[in-house]
């Protein structure tokens, strides 16, 4: 045994109760080390396109050195595409030039088994002479934080990842849909078995699993926490599923759009306590929420149109935006009904928000970052909320449209400021170059109809 104590609390928690929880589970570590239970630390690092970047270490080493000194990551893991082949665009170049490393900071908070002596533990970066890298979404997530709290504001945020199990050449595991499925299950219960064995072995608390309502897809998911642990382990969910699912010859896909009509999401619960811990979402009357929070929710419902490319960063994203009434792109909220693009959930202490927007191939820290950045610009200009279910704008319909608003927004760079707008907008110019090359069975089906 270990003795790593590393289960995540449940519910809001202040970066300074993170810093305690890193402490404590540094002691332990250095225990463990020291007895042989430990031999290797994998240090993950969050990239832009909702992976990690990762290295192994030898556990002596990474107790002696790099938890007080840190470590080298080469810098393009902010500069490449998805295929890790470097990004042409000024906003990179800093990435780029004689591909140097930046700093590994391990955040000691996130440490979660990866084997039977092997750990992993998820890493902040910055410049080799302690600059921050604003670029980095756990950066980016961690300075809105630090704005909430100053704000009196403590984030609590739950993630609905739904992932699509198919063969290697895209067939889903089923012939039909399994929302909610008991039977339909079975032609996927050896493969549910691994991957659920995988899921508990991280010990990240879950709360609920079930079949969803397209062919092969399933959805896990984790209990709310603080939005650092929310996102660091929604990602550490995706390894251990897809990991799990290749041991048995499947693929475990988080497109946005699996097949035509089909979407696959990135959904977001969250609320907001004090920082005593009190929920600060709920009204006076049943399903009526506060003012501070309505004022939040109306910055998220103004800012969501110029934010499309951070919950649509992919080609496939648009597909799934045109998957309504479940994936809606019109902008509106409404109580406890999934049609709406903000679902308000819940009641009493557990009322809270749910952001319908992203899809499951969007960066969950920026996701997060740009929701709790958008509703503090509500709360600090105290914006109407809008009336329940009206109308009030719609998402961009393409990924052009999406890069235009994005550059053209003052709010934006507002909101994330100008370095974090510039590399969004960097990685979808480059996803849009890259389709654009590509050629695909649409291309050719298409072409063969014109013969």
């Amino acid at each position: 045994m270990t003795g790593i104590e590393y289960g995540r609390p449940v519910g809001p928690r202040t970066l300074a109760a993170r810093a305690q929880a890193a402490s404590a589970l540094s002691g332990a570590l250095r225990g463990a080390v020291a007895n042989g239970t430990v031999r290797r630390v994998v240090c993950l690092v969050p990239d832009p396109h909702a992976r990690f970047a990762a290295v192994e270490l030898g556990a002596a080493f990474f107790v002696d050195t790099v938890m007080t000194a840190g470590y080298g990551l080469c810098a393009y893991v902010f500069g490449w595409n998805p295929e890790r082949v470097a990004v042409n665009a000024p906003a990179v170049d800093q990435f780029l030039g004689g591909y140097g490393d930046l700093r590994v900071r391990p955040d000691l908070a996130t440490l979660a088994p990866a084997g039977p002596d092997t750990w992993h533990v998820v890493c902040d970066v910055e410049w080799p002479d302690g600059r921050p890298v604003p670029e980095a979404p756990r950066t980016t997530l961690r300075d809105q934080l630090v704005a909430a709290e100053r704000a009196g504001l403590i984030p609590s945020v739950g993630i609905e990842h739904e992932v699509t199990f198919t063969a290697p050449d895209g067939t889903p595991l089923t012939s039909t849909g399994l929302d909610y499925a008991v039977g339909g299950l079975s032609p996927m219960s050896g493969l549910l078995s691994g991957v659920n064995a995988a899921v508990d072995a991280l010990g990240l608390g879950v709360e609920s699993a079930r079949g969803e309502c397209h062919r092969g897809q399933y959805e896990i998911v984790l209990r709310h926490r603080d939005a650092l642990a929310a996102c660091d382990d929604a990602m550490l969910h995706q390894v251990a599923i897809r990991r799990a699912a290749a041991e048995k010859g499947v693929r475990a896909g988080y497109l946005a759009a699996e097949s035509t009509g089909a979407g696959s999401s990135c959904h977001v619960h969250l609320s907001l306590s004090d920082p005593a811990g009190a929920s600060l979402v709920a009204g006076d009357r049943p399903n009526q929420v506060s003012t501070v929070f309505g004022h939040f929710l109306a910055g998220v419902l103004r800012a969501a149109p110029d934010l499309t490319a951070i919950w649509a960063p992919t080609w496939n994203s648009y597909v799934r935006l045109r998957t309504a009434p479940f994936s809606p792109r019109t902008l509106r909220w409404a109580t406890d009904d999934r049609t709406a693009a903000v679902r308000l959930a819940g009641h009493g202490q557990s009322l809270r928000m749910e952001a319908r927007f992203a899809g499951a191939d969007a960066q969950p820290h920026l996701v997060v970052a740009a929701l709790i950045a958008a509703g503090l610009s509500g709360v600090d200009e105290r914006l109407a909320l809008p009336a329940a279910n009206k109308l009030v704008g719609e998402l961009a319909r393409t990924p052009w449209e999406a890069l235009q608003r994005l550059v053209s927004s003052k709010l934006a760079v507002a909101l994330l400021g100008q370095p974090v707008v510039d590399h969004r907008a960097a990685m979808l110019g480059e996803e849009l170059d890259a389709g654009l090359e590509a050629v695909n069975p649409w291309h050719r089906d298409r072409g063969d109809l014109r013969s």
